[in-house]
């Protein structure tokens, strides 16, 4: 099984002014014009998602909605409660397993997409940095248990010339 972790794109920024409810939280234009730069060429060179899993913030459902949008199959996505800040982690696990499919993309927040990755690979997730839209690829052979994965890549926007 592969697992995609991604961070959220680039959403406004925090202002109770404008946000009162930070859920509600969206995209900038130029976010979502960036990410789906990046989405495009993800899957140009071969990322497959079966189904998304996202945080309901709006900022993280708008992202999920971009990615899906790069796949003539029309990729399914569900609002998982377990990826809203402070991710419940192995609610996500349950509910991945329970999916029987090839492949998964989580979409969420940060720090919580960095706990994701280590919980998987069980490592410290103090080390990795993952910036707005970066996206981790990791593999499974069998049940998704901590520390079994293995990390192939994680790659920003930046290093994709986005």
């Amino acid at each position: 099984m592969w697992i995609y972790i991604v961070r959220h794109a680039w959403g406004y920024d925090r202002d109770p002014s404008i946000w009162p409810d930070d859920t509600l939280r969206e995209l900038t234009p130029e976010g979502k014009q960036r990410y789906e730069k990046m989405a495009r060429l993800l899957a140009d060179r071969g990322v497959v998602m079966d189904r998304i899993a996202t945080s309901p913030y709006v900022r993280c459902r708008q992202t999920a909605e971009i990615l899906a949008a790069q796949y003539a199959s029309g990729i399914e996505i569900v609002d998982l409660e377990a990826l809203a800040p402070g991710t419940d982690i192995e609610a996500v696990f349950r509910w991945t397993q329970s999916q029987n499919i090839d492949s998964v993309c989580w979409v969420g927040h940060a720090p919580d997409v960095s706990h994701l990755v280590t919980a998987l690979v069980g490592r410290s997730g103090e080390n990795i940095r993952f910036a707005k839209g970066a996206i981790a690829a990791i593999q499974l052979e069998d049940h998704i248990l901590y520390g079994v994965g293995s990390l192939h890549w994680l790659v920003t926007a930046k290093v994709l010339g986005v």
